[in-house]
């Protein structure tokens, strides 16, 4: 009997040592992107990216502590080192990458123009002339800059330049094609109104990756690690059917 109660002690604080070594990472959210990351009804943060990030510590041996951010201050947080890792649908581009260091990518995004049910719209530039609504610093808002003539109109959150397209206040609202969906499908009054008018051909694939501060070689080395196993296992296919309702 002592033998095997030693045993168990024994396991006990090998666990016990094995946690206590793994690393924590606390993680940023913009939680007003449903389905990637948004607060539900009970108020707790869920959606793809964070049932991602959560199966990506566990593939890759870390914990991680979610945190719900405002987007116009998320990228100052990182920097500042307030949090760990920002995981909140952020697109790769150069202009980031310069400043951040970015994981291999979790998701293919593309632009999606959200306008009124009754509208004729077959490109981009139809929009000319008219006010287009979209979330500050996203490539969404990007987007609509490039083209000369779109009154392109700044919102802090995507919900709040989606009631104002109800409301009659907008013509359109561009932003990440799996958002625009969500907000169709999940809103009866905007189901009504709504639709998603055009998908927005990109110049190049725009990639979602998880973002960590220049030269964080362990957790970047840990984050492609876990993201090689939710691929390969075939975990990541799992998660776009539960949040997106397809393969």
């Amino acid at each position: 009997m002592a033998k095997v109660c030693l045993l168990a002690l024994c396991l006990l604080f090998s666990n016990l040592a094995l946690a206590a070594a793994a690393p924590a990472y606390t993680v940023a959210h913009d939680a007003t992107w449903p389905p990637m990351e948004f607060v539900d009804d009970k108020l707790k943060l869920v959606g793809y990216s964070v049932d991602y990030m959560d199966a990506v510590a566990k593939e890759a041996g870390f914990t991680v502590k979610h945190e719900n951010v405002a987007w116009d201050g998320i990228f100052a947080g990182l920097a500042g080192k307030q949090y760990d890792i920002i995981a909140s649908s952020v697109t790769i581009t150069e202009e980031r990458a310069k400043v951040m260091d970015f994981s291999t990518p979790y998701y293919e995004v593309r632009q999606a123009l959200i306008t009124p049910k009754e509208a004729t719209v077959k490109k981009l530039e139809d929009m000319t002339g008219k006010r287009v609504g979209a979330q500050i610093g996203t490539t969404g808002f990007m987007a609509a800059e490039k083209i000369k003539g779109i009154k392109a109109v700044t919102y802090d959150e995507v919900g709040l330049a989606m009631a104002d397209l109800a409301s009659g206040r907008l013509e359109a609202v561009i932003c990440d094609d799996p958002v625009a969906t969500n907000f169709i499908l999940e809103n009866k009054e905007y189901a009504a109104k709504m639709k998603v008018a055009l998908i927005v051909p990109a110049e190049t694939p725009e990639y979602y990756g998880f973002a960590v501060n220049k030269g964080n070689k362990e957790a970047l080395e840990l984050l492609n690690k876990g993201i090689a196993a939710v691929k390969a296992k075939g975990i990541e296919a799992a998660l776009i059917k539960k949040w997106m309702g397809q393969p």
